[in-house]
């Protein structure tokens, strides 16, 4: 029963990158590339149309993640407690910085605004990569100090950053050399995953340009990427065991590579969904193939004193996860079923849709 609702947790939060990933990179895009007031209306437009539906899957993850695996979302609601209250507000900055920048039609209005949705966007795209980053790493558990816990076995608490902003310290914090590089490949993602939405959802004036961003974007991904395998291997020597063990897991980073492949050729691509589609296979790829290698384990300590946590020692009761199941299917297929509709109504290019007005 663990692992169905591992396996459930995970792809709520796969739909939740793919769809409000897109938001994050339009937000991006939108900061550095859009410069007439016709393409920033129409690129916040591609977002602003959508980022509350597809936040729906962030809410339905959090409810289910509390249900199924109580303790873990104790553990990391406390321990990643600062940089979680920053997500908080940059996604209100975010929020209001779409709902707000059509209110009143002023030059200073709209550009607070637009600065607030893509500044927020930019940072929220970094602060998850960063997260994502610390799940790999692992933290100490216990806060371990001179071989003894100061806390309880499965809590911890971590600094925003630390002296050395060193991985391998005793006590890390959120921010250090190797989660800033998981930060900087998701911010690349995430801008790559926007642009190709904003081709595919509107005719605005800068999409021929967009084309080559992500082919440039693309070659920086792969760099970076490369480099971050080769220093987690260092940070983590038993983190590409479970692909030894288990092969068939292969197909996560296959997944991932064959969407960086595949945008290689974007300038070149004529319908504009495969080049959506490619960018979608990246962060897939990323997020599975990450799942992949920790798996049982979703916290690894860093310590040996207290052991890590695993889907197994953070799930709640059988009992509980069985009468549970019926009701999160039901959830789920509500919430699929209002995006599918939702996504049908605003099928097509939205450059005429009205938003904000």
């Amino acid at each position: 029963m663990e692992i169905y609702w591992y396996l459930i947790i995970a792809i709520i939060l796969a739909i939740f990158f793919v769809l409000d990933g897109y938001d994050f990179g339009v937000g991006i895009i939108h900061l550095f590339l859009a410069k007439n007031e016709k393409d920033k209306e129409v690129i916040s437009k591609s977002a602003g149309l959508f980022w509350d539906s597809n936040e729906v899957w962030l809410v339905a993850a959090g409810g289910m993640l509390f249900m199924a695996f109580p303790t873990f979302y104790a553990a990391v609601f406390s321990g990643f407690y600062l940089p979680l209250i920053i997500v908080l507000w940059l996604i209100i900055f975010r929020a209001i910085g779409l709902e707000f920048r059509n209110k009143f039609n002023y030059q200073m209005w709209t550009t607070i605004w637009d600065k607030s949705f893509g500044v927020s966007s930019l940072l929220l795209a970094l602060f998850f990569g960063i997260a994502l980053g610390n799940i790999v790493r692992g933290v100490n558990l216990g806060g371990v100090e001179n071989g003894l816990s100061i806390y309880e076995k499965h809590y911890f608490f971590l600094p925003l950053w630390n002296s050395s902003l060193s991985p391998l310290t005793e006590n890390p914090g959120v921010i250090d050399w190797f989660t800033i590089i998981i930060g900087i490949i998701s911010v690349i993602t995430l801008s790559i995953h926007g642009a190709a939405w904003i081709i595919l959802k509107t005719n605005s004036s800068i999409n021929h340009k967009l084309k080559l961003v992500v082919f440039k974007l693309n070659i920086i991904l792969l760099i970076l990427t490369i480099f971050s395998l080769i220093i987690w291997q260092n940070i983590n020597p038993n983190s590409f065991n479970n692909f030894i063990e288990k092969p068939y897991l292969i197909v996560f980073p296959l997944l991932y590579f064959t969407g960086i492949i595949g945008l290689f050729f974007s300038k070149k691509i004529t319908k504009d969904i495969y080049r959506f589609l490619f960018s979608t296979s990246i962060i897939l790829g990323g997020i599975t193939s990450s799942l992949a290698s920790l798996f049982p384990v979703i916290l690894p300590s860093t310590n040996n004193v207290n052991e890590s946590l695993t889907i197994y020692n953070t799930a709640a009761s059988k009992y509980g996860l069985s009468v549970a199941l019926t009701w999160g299917i039901i959830g789920i297929i509500l919430i699929v079923v209002y995006a599918i509709v939702q996504k049908r109504f605003m099928a097509g290019k939205i450059d005429k849709m009205d938003y904000g007005h």
